[in-house]
Formats: structure tokens, sequence, C-alpha cells
């Protein structure tokens, strides 16, 4: 779009708002005149089609909190098609915009005003800009225990940096590249799509708004080159296996000033031999006897780096019964710490003799009225 279109257009008079209109107050008049003027609901009509790409020429620069300001700039400047300067009778001067964007007719030298504010309105920009580095992806392996209380790891990674000869130039020393005449610098190009424009990098500069003549014997004319570097990383308490941490700014550097990629840790965790997890929760299985399960007591648990736990088992507690220790878990975000489910497991002896076979033979007699299966066989029949 050119600097002539934003002095000669009235967008805020294609949309029907103010010019003091707010952000939501243009969305909803764009959306609503979109579904009135859309080519799927006015098959056939011309003047329908036009006015949708009327609606949505408007509509791009008005949402645009940006470029809304450089356009309300020069339609102050400029006025609403002729320049706003003092005339003989206090009119205005009027010039052919046609002539006064395209550039001077007599003689060489200068490119006109369109020159002068193609930087404002950022259409053509002659400037290289910066480019944002790439995103580097990389894994670590914990232990659970450094999952679960945090590590700081060393993480060595091979990413694209500028190249060191040619210090990210891409052409050879002695020889500067020049302004991609396909963009003109600016690294994208715009592609017409109907009642839109898409913008996509440049396929002869590949996006760095520049093109090089002579490159570099090391980068081959790209200005990046392999980089490796060893990183000390924090992992973060309570990470889980799987989980995918964000560093932001760790990734690869950007060109001409560009900030920075991001680093996106992978986590595997190894298993633990006694603990397991469950979110922010640490299981622990705990086997216990006949009689302590059927008559109950206290029984000692284990937690993980830190003293071992007493819990109290009620009397009569069944095979997979869970008991709660807190805050012997993982830690959580905000530091403080989960739980720990501890799961009762009672273990059968294989081999019973002396008195301990005499005492369950007298407590199998003493219990013999008490089917444990006898509801079971009352429902199976009322089924």
């Amino acid at each position: 779009m050119s600097t002539k279109d934003y002095v000669e257009k009235d967008y805020y008079k294609v949309l029907g708002v103010p010019k003091d209109a707010t952000a939501a107050e243009i969305k909803k008049t764009y959306r609503k005149l979109a579904r009135e003027f859309h080519p799927d609901a006015n098959k056939g009509d011309a003047k329908a089609e036009e006015r949708f790409k009327d609606i949505s020429e408007a509509y791009d620069v008005l949402s645009d909190e940006k470029r809304r300001k450089e356009y309300d700039e020069a339609r102050s400047l400029f006025g609403t098609g002729g320049f706003r300067s003092g005339g003989p009778n206090g009119g205005a001067y009027n010039f052919d915009f046609g002539d006064l964007f395209s550039g001077s007719q007599t003689g060489g030298g200068s490119g006109g005003l369109g020159d002068v504010f193609g930087g404002l309105f950022n259409r053509g920009g002659r400037q290289p800009q910066p480019r944002r580095g790439a995103d580097v992806e990389t894994e670590v392996t914990l232990s659970f225990v450094e999952a679960v209380d945090g590590a700081t790891v060393p993480l060595r990674m091979t990413s694209q940096a500028p190249c060191r000869t040619c210090a990210g130039t891409g052409a050879k020393s002695g020889t500067t590249p020049r302004v991609c005449p396909t963009c003109v610098g600016a690294g994208t190009v715009s592609r017409g799509q109907g009642a839109f424009a898409l913008s996509e990098p440049c396929r002869d500069c590949k996006g760095r708004g520049m093109l090089v003549d002579d490159p570099c014997t090391v980068c081959h004319g790209s200005g990046r080159a392999s980089s490796a570097r060893t990183m000390q990383v924090r992992i973060p308490a309570g990470v889980q296996d799987g989980q995918r941490i964000r560093l932001k700014g760790k990734g690869a550097q950007g060109e001409r000033g560009g900030q920075p990629g991001d680093l996106y840790v992978s986590v595997h965790v190894d298993d633990h031999p006694v603990f397991g997890r469950k979110a922010d929760n640490l299981t622990v299985t705990v086997p216990v006897t006949f009689p302590e399960a059927a008559l109950g007591g206290t029984i000692e648990v284990p937690t993980l780096n830190g003293p071992s736990v007493k819990l109290k088992l009620p009397p009569g507690s069944a095979n997979g019964l869970t008991l709660r220790a807190r805050g012997k878990g993982a830690t959580r975000k905000d530091g403080t710490r989960g739980d720990l489910l501890v799961t009762v497991e009672v273990v059968v002896p294989k081999h019973v003799t002396g008195d301990a076979l005499s005492a369950l033979e007298q407590y199998r007699e003493a219990t013999a009225s008490d089917d444990p299966r006898a509801a079971l066989f009352q429902a199976a029949e009322g089924a």
C-alpha cells in the first residue's frame, strides 16, 4: 500500500466510525459490515465485492495500533488530498499526489516525498531490519531426586550465531553486501490474495534484505555459522517427565541487533526404586503384616531425602488402603510441597509353623461363622 493511499482514503468513513473510535468499536463495526458485504453472501455482486475489499483494507490499517497512528499522522500532515499550506486567499494549495510521491520529474537525484515518508509508514524501507534468532531445542535427563528438588545442569548446545570471520555480513573480507532490489532491504514482499495482502520472506535474499556478491569463505554468504557453547541451566523443582521448559532469550543469537531466540528443554526423569509420582504428590508402597492390618498400629514410612515419618494404621485396614503424609511430596511452583501417598500392602507369609500355625488355626475356628463371601453370593443370586 502506498503513502498516497494513506492520505487520500478516509478509512474511518469507509467503516462508518468516528476518528476517536475504540479498537473494540472498530472490530465490532468491521465484523458487521464484513458479514453484510462478504462475496459468499453476495454472489455475482461486483459492487458488494469491491465494498468488501475497501472494508477489509480499512480494518487492516485501523485495527493495528501502530499503523493507525501512522495513518492519523499522515492525514493530519497532508489533510485529505491536498497539502495544507496557506494559499494566496487563505485556501490550500492542491498538488497531484501522483507527482508528489512518485519523485521529481526534472533531473535525477531526489526520489520525491515517497522516499522521505517511506520510513514513516514502514513501506519498503531501505535499511535491513533486525532479525530474531532461531529457537533451539535440547534434552536433559534428570534423576528422580533432581526432578523433585530442582537442579542446575550443564547443557552443551550447537546453534547458529553470527559468523566471526565476516562479522555476520556474509560478505568476504574487504567487501560489503548490497540491498536486495526485490524487497528493497525489507526482507519481506507482499503478495496479493483477493482482498488481502500476505507478507512472506523475500525469495531472492531469503529474508535477509541483503545480497552478497562475493561470499565469505567460512559461512558461504549466509552470515551464520555453527557455534558450540556450554551453559548452566536451572531446572525448576517439581519438573515432570516429558515436560518442556522454555528459557527465554537463551536460543540462537539474532541478526543485525535482533533479539535472541528461546531455548526449549525437554526433560526426561529416571525412575526411582522406591518412590513414584502423581502430579505434585509422591507415592510409595509399604508392606504391613496381617496382625498390623487386622489390629491396627503405628507404621514407619521412609520419605525422599528426609527423615522417616510415622503413620497411624487403623484396625481392619484392607490391602490397598492409602494413607497420606502431608507436605512430604514434590515441590510446587509456589514453593509448597505436595503429599506422600502411602499405599498399604498386606503381606501373607508363605510358610507358617509352630506357635504361629497354632494361633492361626485357632483364629480360623473362632471366625468360622464369618463368611466374607456371603454377600458376594447374595448379590450374584439377586442379579
